[in-house]
């Protein structure tokens, strides 16, 4: 059976075996689905902004046009030797595996098809072909442990040029782990909040992550993603002037945009509704928000998201550059993710 263990996962994208011509990365954590997707594809050696050496498919699209992957997948390269296919949110859509089923019995030589899946169970159709496949290869990705979240520390504040202290590593810790994904933006949240220091303190950890001001910035966060204007800025300006630093409000809506793309990302590859995605949401989202938040994720595509929190990044780094001007600069960046959130109800 091609498959592997998940604490075996890394050591086999370090080194993947080309007779595997399949590749499904899945699993519940998405955002560790979608780093280790990208470190497969940076590591095929091909031009990722290349649209005709790599194509990005979504799983729904495939679904809709039944035989595209195994048309795209047969297409004969024309500027290089070798191509990639990468599938993004897929579940067990009948074309999809249908297709893959076709593939893994008929592997191209000059194409690899990279697969995005969701939190497949054992014995569902896609991940079922994928593992009994002689060319195909499945690797599932789960929440960090603790000894792969010490990793993930140490990557990202080292390459950050960062220390942290024992102290404020356990700190962080208990503020981490579940989802890849908000574990890389709250520490790049650190990173951009920690710039110019040589050392993360628990001081640091207590005012970025903690709950200090929490709820004094929901009703900021909640006009932001609802895209209410007077009641943002009637929000920012009052928590301003209660004394508290702009960048609290920075840091709440960045950790906001980043539960609503866990949320979003399953309704897209699960076809949950958004009830559903926010019941299930971890943490959870307090009963008072529930309604806010299933409002907002009918607003705001992933795309949109993604978008969203590179703003937020960027702004956060601006607003450390220029302290004196950390007020207008997070007024300015917030302001237009409320018109963001505006477009989206119309």
């Amino acid at each position: 059976m091609a498959q592997k263990k998940a604490h075996e996962v890394d050591r086999w994208l370090a080194k993947p075996e080309q007779a595997y011509r399949v590749i499904l990365i899945y699993g519940p954590d998405r955002g560790l689905v979608s780093e280790r997707a990208r470190r497969f594809a940076a590591g095929t050696g091909l031009p990722l902004d290349d649209p005709f050496t790599v194509v990005r498919i979504e799983a729904n699209e495939v679904e809709q046009q039944p035989g595209r992957l195994a048309d795209e997948a047969q297409t004969v390269p024309m500027f290089s030797d070798q191509r990639l296919i990468w599938v993004k949110g897929a579940g067990n859509q009948k074309a999809l595996v249908s297709d893959v089923t076709a593939l893994i019995a008929e592997p191209p030589a000059d194409c690899a098809i990279l697969i995005e899946g969701g939190d497949l169970r054992k014995g569902s159709s896609l991940r079922s072909a994928v593992e009994r496949g002689a060319g195909a290869m499945a690797l599932p990705c789960y929440a960090d442990d603790g000894r792969g979240i010490d990793a993930v520390i140490d990557e990202t504040l080292g390459g950050a040029g960062l220390k942290i202290s024992l102290e404020a590593r356990q700190l962080l810790k208990a503020n981490l782990g579940g989802d890849r994904l908000a574990t890389r933006g709250e520490l790049e949240k650190l990173t951009l909040y920690c710039a110019g220091a040589s050392e993360v303190t628990p001081e640091d950890i207590r005012l970025l992550i903690g709950d200090v001001a929490g709820l004094s910035s929901d009703e900021a966060v909640d006009a932001i993603i609802s895209g209410r204007f007077q009641a943002f800025d009637s929000a920012f300006q009052r928590f301003l002037a209660a004394g508290n630093p702009p960048f609290l409000v920075l840091s709440a809506t960045l950790r906001q945009i980043h539960a609503l793309q866990i949320m979003r990302t399953a309704m897209d590859s699960k076809g949950v509704s958004a009830s559903a995605a926010v019941a299930g949401a971890r943490p959870p989202v307090f009963f008072s928000r529930r309604k806010t938040v299933e409002n907002a994720l009918g607003r705001w595509s992933s795309t949109a998201l993604q978008n969203a929190a590179e703003r937020l990044q960027a702004t956060i780094l601006r607003t450390r550059q220029k302290p004196a001007l950390a007020g207008s600069i997070a007024r300015q960046a917030l302001l237009a993710l409320t018109v963001e959130g505006a477009r989206g109800r119309r």
